[in-house]
């Protein structure tokens, strides 16, 4: 193998791992979107569960308390 045709295997090599590391990065940012996201749609969930179980406690309290005595 000659000097040239190793500095061209290298050459080849790096521009691989470039494109690589490019496709990567693009994944990460979007995996990155996705997990802001998912968090976001998280929270809300968490807001509303909150809510309902407000609502539910709040009907509860309504009941009269000898009901079923």
């Amino acid at each position: 193998m000659t000097h040239q045709s190793s500095l061209d295997l290298i050459a080849e090599r790096v521009e691989r791992l470039l494109v690589r590391h490019d496709e990567l990065q693009r994944t990460n940012a979007l995996l990155t979107e996705q997990v802001a996201a998912l968090a976001q749609e998280r929270d809300s969930l968490r807001s509303r569960l909150q809510a309902a179980r407000a609502r539910v406690d709040a009907l509860i309290e309504r009941l009269p308390a000898n009901q079923g005595e």
